[in-house]
């Protein structure tokens, strides 16, 4: 959802739709690349700058925030047959022919990558929120100082937010024949190039009103608020633009004693390009008591235009003209957590109509039929000894009916940790072994050309667990990891290596062992 990296930073509802390229409901498709062969290279760079800012009086408030993202991920478009696993001439993967990509030179940038065939994706936010609130001024005045105090009663707020998308794939050496096979796209000659490219700018006003019914008590509000966004796209016939304008709002009632959490929201786009789409979510959470834990139930019912590249003016529509109806899921929920036990069960079920999905590598398919799935799980922790913890999480999730849908039956992730302060009270250390397994079930296919997965109902996935090793540290403000990764694909075959690899995707086998290393350091001033 765009701009939620932004309402982490300032704990504020906010009212953004989802992205105009991308479809919410194949997120779970997209959460890991599938493979990193020949060719698979991957840069991801991130920048946030933040500020924050208080009026003397405590009235005005002001928030500012600049994200960007820029990831390039090479494609390979999978290996060109799994039996070169085990061949010996290929302990060396990097050496595995692959379908698209090319013959590339080997090389280990850590800072950049130059890639001449897969996807570019840029993103640039600028958001800016100003408030200001009626109520009543008071102080807290102590032996040398007096520290201004305010509770508002009435706030008044604009948020006024650019966003800027660019989703590119290029294939500077295009292989004719696997795009004339896989995706209809013909390809003249040497020199060549497959380029497909949308570009969306974006603006996006809006303005609310707060009212606190206790003075005292800032986490219950009701909120009502109308945003217009407007949204140019460079598209297949040119420049288009559209606009949404939306009307929302949220009540929020967490009590002073702590005991209920009540949260209600909606959305709802009176006319535009969306006309239509709403998103009503409510829950309720109520602790039982100090041995009984906390219970929260919920509820709800999306209704959403496809995502764009189901609209037949995006560059990565490559089907025939065809029409599509509005998606609607409900999704109904019930979280238990018991703190003394350390245990805690959740449970969700889905009620989708009108699912959009990809069935082939460019083929778009809606399912009119209305189906179900249902996910529950259970995740506990173990205290095994003065410093050793276990932390178990298990699920388990079922489609009904021939839905569309791949899902493993069970998945689960085991944590065994030595973990505690060490050497001096400063230092927080975590050291241990993660290991994760799922059942074996019909994996999605992937597209490299639309960056996307696609339901195929042939090939069985069935792998090992994954291993892995790490070490996370924290000094103050100063926390690092270092995570040594697929160690499960350890192999004495052929002589020794990292060589039994397992599968992501159909044709994408997931790398050997690869070692992570992340740094997060806070300067406070």
């Amino acid at each position: 959802m765009v701009g939620s990296r932004v309402e982490q930073l300032i704990n504020v509802f906010h009212t953004q739709n989802i992205k105009p390229h991308w479809n919410a409901s194949m997120a779970y498709r997209m959460i890991n690349s599938p493979g990193f062969f020949k060719s698979q290279k991957t840069n991801h760079n991130n920048y946030l700058l933040s500020s924050l800012y208080h009026g003397p009086a405590k009235r005005y408030h002001n928030y500012f925030v600049l994200l960007a993202n820029n990831m390039q991920s090479s494609e390979n478009g999978g290996i060109v047959d799994n039996n070169f696993l085990d061949n010996p001439d290929y302990t060396d993967r990097f050496n595995i022919p692959t379908k698209i990509g090319g013959d590339p030179q080997f090389g280990r940038d850590f800072f950049g990558s130059q890639v001449s065939t897969g996807n570019k994706q840029k993103e640039f936010t600028a958001f800016m929120r100003q408030q200001y609130d009626l109520g009543r001024k008071d102080s807290l005045v102590t032996d040398s100082t007096v520290i201004p105090l305010f509770y508002p009663r009435l706030r008044f707020e604009h948020s006024i937010q650019y966003n800027k998308y660019n989703y590119q794939f290029r294939d500077d050496i295009p292989d004719s024949t696997y795009y004339q096979d896989n995706y209809n796209i013909s390809v003249s000659g040497t020199g060549d190039s497959v380029i497909l490219q949308d570009l969306w700018h974006q603006v996006i006003n809006d303005f609310s009103i707060y009212t606190f019914p206790d003075a005292n008590n800032l986490q219950q509000y009701l909120k009502t608020g109308l945003s217009m966004q407007n949204m140019q796209g460079s598209l297949k016939n040119g420049k288009s633009s559209f606009f949404n304008i939306i009307g929302h709002g949220i009540y929020r009632n967490k009590t002073r004693n702590g005991k209920w959490d009540i949260e209600a929201s909606g959305k709802l786009f009176f006319t535009g390009l969306n006309a239509g789409d709403y998103h009503a979510y409510g829950s309720l959470q109520r602790q039982l008591g100090s041995r009984l834990g906390f219970l929260k139930l919920g509820f709800e019912n999306a209704n959403k235009s496809p995502s764009f590249i189901f609209d037949s003016r995006s560059h990565f529509y490559l089907d025939d003209q065809k029409d599509f109806d509005k998606e609607n899921i409900s999704h109904a929920f019930g979280e238990y957590f018991l703190p003394n036990l350390k245990l805690q069960l959740e449970g969700h079920y889905y009620l989708v109509s009108n699912y959009t999905y990809l069935n082939g590598f460019f083929n778009l398919q809606q399912e009119s039929s209305l189906f179900n799935f249902l996910q529950v799980s259970l995740k506990k922790q173990f205290t095994i000894g003065k410093h050793w913890n276990w932390y178990s999480d298990i699920y388990v999730q079922k489609e009904t009916g021939n839905a569309p849908l791949n899902l493993p039956l069970f998945f689960t992730r085991q944590r065994f940790a030595y973990e505690g302060n060490f050497g001096f009270k400063n230092l927080n250390i975590s050291i241990g072994t993660e290991v994760r397994y799922h059942t074996p079930y019909k994996a999605n296919g992937y597209s490299p050309v639309l960056s996307n997965y696609f339901y195929q109902d042939t090939t069985i996935i069935t792998n090992r667990p994954d291993v892995a090793a790490y070490m996370h540290f924290r000094i103050r403000s100063f926390k690092t990891f270092i995570r040594a990764e697929n160690l499960n694909t350890a192999s004495t075959q052929n002589g020794f290596g990292f060589t039994r690899n397992n599968f992501t995707s159909p044709g994408y086998p997931t790398p050997g062992m690869i070692l992570r290393v992340g740094i997060f350091w806070t300067f406070v001033n």
